[in-house]
């Protein structure tokens, strides 16, 4: 696995003074979102709404394929599921 070096800002209720508890907890917080940070969770969670072709498109392989596109038309949308 690759580790990434991101800023993340992490705020507690809890005041606690033991560094390496706060440590582990950020660990497990960035292998958290390396494992749901990808493409195929990014197409799960979003759709393609193409206004030039009446088309809505749901399933990942075709999102992907048409997120890698190099020449992307006007009036097609990246929309999230939420």
């Amino acid at each position: 696995m690759r580790k990434e070096n991101r800023d993340l800002l992490v705020l507690s209720k809890n005041v606690t003074s033991d560094a390496i508890a706060m440590q582990i907890e950020i660990n497990k917080l960035g292998q958290l979102l390396h494992a749901v940070e990808n493409l195929h969770s990014f197409c799960i969670a979003n759709e393609i709404i193409d206004i030039n072709k009446y088309k809505i498109i749901t399933k990942p392989y075709q999102i992907q394929q048409r997120i890698r596109q190099r020449n992307i038309k006007p009036f097609v949308f990246i929309i999230n599921k939420n």
